[in-house]
């Protein structure tokens, strides 16, 4: 059945369709069939008014970290009172997490996904990595693909209290990837002091990729080093963090084809200096903006919050940070529009509203989207639909 989405003040189509005011959309078995001015709209067995409200691709975000349980605020707390990050905070989530229950794990991840719903997310990736051993790092695989399309294996979070790094590695990419690789689609490292050195990253990685998976890196975060270098090489497909970027770093990503991901809600709550998103688009490069939820160092879904810094604090315009957060994310996860909607694999792409392309809509409780910025912290998602079906109502 069709369905006529109109009363659409401005259709964010974030492609080179532009914004298109006083629009209509029509969708039919999920997928967007036409999009236009409403006065110029088919007909449709179904009707849905919107009010006369924006209307955006919903949000890509394209790194979580949802398959935990326990609490870090005393973590936070330190931090906001002058105690600098470091990586090893990860080991208080771990023991937490390896004692959670299978049911308690479920419930806890499909709570974050409603939540990322009723901030205009549509599409999620998240990660294992709480567990750090065979056994509860294929039951998070397991449980996240129960909750979200995109599932990434990061087993090579930090290495365990007591256990030795190059053992450790060897369990990662032996039996834990063997583990979880009938359930996750792509394998992480964080390429960091306090986590991976460069040649153990690389060995995650390349058996990663022997797996038939896709890849991603952590770099850059807390200060200048190979992650970039070692993504691009690769060919991964995001690097994410990169507050720390050198010249070079930023020329590798501009001629290749992987996705910087700036975090800024991490980056505000680690007091790290804002990931030079401005400065990378200048260069030429992908970027996307991703939530990073996880409990240490960025315990929010809200993608609306971190599009707002980035216009507010990291200097993009609207447009751009609304790409970011769509078509950037989506390139993350090789969901982006190839040609006629369609993803890489032929599938309708995410993070764009044009014909072919999955009807995933944020519906904003404003007529312009730039209120994200002008009205920040106001709550201003409406609806949210994913494949043409209401999931989320305010």
């Amino acid at each position: 059945m069709a369905t006529l989405f109109t009363g659409i003040s401005e259709l964010r189509t974030v492609s080179t369709l532009g914004t298109i005011t006083n629009a209509a959309l029509v969708a039919r078995d999920g997928v967007i069939e036409w999009v236009g001015p409403a006065d110029q709209a088919p007909p449709a067995e179904e009707t849905v008014d919107l009010g006369g409200r924006a209307v955006l691709p919903g949000w890509v975000d394209s790194h979580t970290h949802m398959v935990f349980d326990g609490n870090r605020a005393d973590e936070f707390e330190a931090r906001m009172a002058g105690k600098s990050y470091a990586a090893g905070g990860i080991a208080v989530t771990m023991e937490a997490t390896r004692t959670a229950s299978t049911a308690r794990l479920d419930a806890l991840v499909a709570e974050r996904v409603a939540a990322g719903h009723a901030g205009g997310t549509t599409s999620f990736e998240t990660k294992t990595g709480y567990g750090l051993d065979v056994t509860s790092e294929a039951e998070a695989a397991k449980v996240a693909a129960r909750h979200v399309g995109d599932v990434t294996f990061l087993g090579a979070h930090l290495v365990p209290p007591g256990a030795d790094p190059e053992a450790y590695v060897d369990e990662v990419t032996g039996p834990m990837l063997e583990a979880v690789r009938d359930h996750v689609q792509w394998i992480d490292v964080f390429c960091e002091r306090g986590a991976f050195t460069e040649e153990q990253s690389r060995r995650v990685l390349e058996a990663g990729r022997s797996a038939g998976l896709g890849l991603r890196v952590h770099g850059n975060q807390l200060g200048e080093g190979p992650g970039v270098r070692l993504a691009v090489e690769l060919g991964a497909a995001s690097v994410d963090h990169v507050n720390h970027l050198t010249e070079s770093d930023i020329e590798l990503l501009a001629g290749s084809e992987t996705v910087a991901t700036v975090l800024p809600a991490c980056d505000l709550s680690t007091r790290e200096k804002l990931a030079p998103a401005r400065t990378l688009i200048d260069a030429g490069v992908t970027v996307a903006i991703a939530s990073n939820l996880n409990p240490g160092t960025s315990y929010t879904s809200a993608m609306n919050f971190c599009v707002t810094t980035a216009v507010l604090q990291q200097h993009l315009s609207l447009d751009e940070a609304i790409a970011a957060a769509t078509t950037g994310g989506a390139k993350a996860l090789r969901r982006h529009d190839v040609g006629e909607g369609k993803d890489p694999q032929g599938r309708p792409a995410k993070g764009t509203l044009v014909p072919g392309a999955a009807a995933d809509l944020h519906v904003l409780d404003t007529a312009s989207a730039i209120d994200l910025a002008y009205r920040p912290g106001m709550p201003l998602t409406w609806q949210t639909w994913v494949a043409g079906k209401k999931v989320y109502a305010a």
